[in-house]
Formats: C-alpha cells, structure tokens, sequence
C-alpha cells in the first residue's frame, strides 16, 4: 500500500475521528445540562414541604383556638343565663367572677384566634404560590429532558453512521497500521489533531522544528512517523510561496538520535566551547585565528618558493 495512500486514509480517519469523540462528549455532558434544573425543581419541593408544614401547623393552632373560643363562649353564656336562678349574694359574686373570667379568657382566644388565621391566610397564598413554582420547573425540566433525548438520539444516530465510516477507512488500511491507528485514536482524543504537516522542516502541530534527518524522513515519505514532540503523525507538505525551506539550515537541531540519552560524551570531544570568537578549526583540529593581518612568514615563504622556481618562456 502506498503511503500517500496511507496518509490519505488517516486523514479521511481524522475527520471521523474527530467528530465521533465530539458527539460522545455531548452525549455525556447532555444530561449534566439537567442538573441545574433537577437542584431547582428539588429545592422549590423542601421550600413547598417545609412552607406546608409551617402552614399545618398554623392550621392546627387555629383549630385548637377555635374549639377554646367555643368553650369559652358557652361559659360566658351559661354565667349569664344562671344569673337568673341566684338568691344569695355570694351566689351572684361568684358567678359574676365565673363570667368576667370567661369573657377575659375568650377576648383573649380571640385575639389570638385573628393573628393565626392571618398567619394562615398568608401561609396558604404563599403554599399556592410555591406549589405553582413547583409545577412549572417540573414541566420545564420535563421539556428540558424530552429535548435533550432528541439530541442525544440524533447523536447516537450520527454516531453510528461514523463508525461505520470509521471501519471502512480501518479496514482500508493493511493489517501492519493496526497499532499505528490505534496510537492515532489516543493522540486525536487529546490533541483533536492526529496527522499534520511538515513544512519546512517544521511540525504544523506543535511548532516546533524538526531535526533534519528526522525531517528528511519525513520528507521521503517511506514511513509512518511520529513527531518526537507532540507524538503526532507527519507528513511532508511544501513549503508556501512566503516560506523558505532549506534543510540545510536545520542540520544544527541535529537528528532523532539527540533524544536518546543525556550523555554528552556520545558527542564526541569536538566541542565548539573550546574556540575564541574569531577562531576557526579546521579538520585537522589546527585553529588560527581570523582577526590578525600578521602573515609576515607566509609571505617570506612563498619569496623563497618564488627563487628557487626557473621561469620556463614557453609556458607564458
């Protein structure tokens, strides 16, 4: 298989990928969008509960005041419809105390009885209002969750749609890519970008520039390789109109083999360290240095080979 072929699959592949693990994510962020209305909806139910707990309880109270009052008044009645029947004057102090006690203690029963039944009166407008609260985050939470069924159907249904596009572009792929599509699936679930280009000696993913030889490699396109950077696939691409590309001015970032090891003896002992500014070394390891005009010697050499060299008239 070739691997322009190759490349053009994993790109194919790319795409798929990509929007297969975006509608995956909406699937499981979908039903997080809910709980902002499920906290609403289960706090108006405690404030409707705890609202119509206070209300029965007021309720209660005015009830129990209620049957006081009737107790009250019947004792108030009874003293005065007795007053007729009295014939001694301890018999009519005593009665009339009964009464005055009876008509204080229902005046004040009933004063109660007013503040309670407004209590109630509030109670009930509020217990309404909170259970219409209630009705309608419920029905809007019911909406809420019949939408987002809808789109989580819709993306089950596209995402069944990718991965049979998904196995198509797998099995166009030979059997020796099999673990280099698997790498691809883990690289594009957190870059979102698994394949990108190599111009000019540059990874398009992460931006960083390559080692040449590395870049070369690429540049050849016999391989699938990695970037030693970002862990991305590469392909090579030409360089724009505005771009310059010379390979020969990367061959200072060195090549793949700079990764292996921290040991800078692997280097070898030609250190640029050991060089003045000025100096240059040649390849026998001589250095001289390029600031002095001092060739007074070379100069008497070359008079030296001058005279001793016979000037032959026919080889002017």
């Amino acid at each position: 298989m070739e691997m322009t072929e190759v490349f053009d699959t994993l790109k194919n592949l790319q795409g798929v990928l990509v929007e297969k693990y975006d509608l995956e994510n909406k699937i499981d962020e979908a039903p997080k969008d809910l709980v902002n209305q499920e906290e609403l909806v289960a706090r108006l139910k405690k404030e409707y509960i705890e609202k119509n707990t206070e209300y029965e309880k007021v309720k209660s109270s005015v009830t129990d005041l209620e049957g006081k009052l009737e107790e009250f008044v019947k004792l108030r009645e009874k003293g005065e419809k007795d007053m007729d029947n009295i014939n001694t004057h301890r018999e009519y102090e005593a009665l009339e105390k009964q009464i005055a006690e009876a008509k204080r203690n229902e005046d004040e029963v009933r004063e109660s009885l007013k503040k309670e039944r407004d209590e109630r009166s509030t109670l009930l407008s509020q217990l309404e209002d909170k259970e219409k609260e209630v009705k309608e985050s419920e029905k809007t939470l019911n909406e809420s969750k019949s939408k987002i069924n809808d789109e989580v159907n819709c993306y089950k249904s596209r995402l069944s749609e990718l991965e049979s596009e998904e196995k198509k572009f797998t099995e166009n792929l030979d059997e020796n890519y099999l673990e280099t599509v698997h790498k691809f699936h883990s690289i594009i679930r957190r870059n979102s970008e698994g394949i990108v280009a190599v111009r000019n000696g540059v990874c398009t993913g992460c931006h960083m520039i390559l080692p040449a030889q590395f870049a070369n490699e690429v540049r050849e396109g016999e391989n699938v390789l990695f970037c030693p950077y970002c862990s991305r696939i590469l392909f090579y691409e030409e360089a724009g109109e505005d771009e310059t590309e010379d390979y020969s001015a990367l061959e200072d970032t060195g090549s793949l083999a700079d990764f292996v090891g921290d040991d800078l003896d692997d280097f070898g002992d030609e250190s640029d360290d050991s060089l003045d500014d000025g100096e240059y070394k040649d390849d026998t390891g001589d250095g001289f240095d390029s600031s002095s005009e001092d060739y007074s010697d070379d100069d008497d050499a070359m008079d030296g080979d001058q005279d001793n060299e016979d000037t032959d008239p026919d080889s002017l």
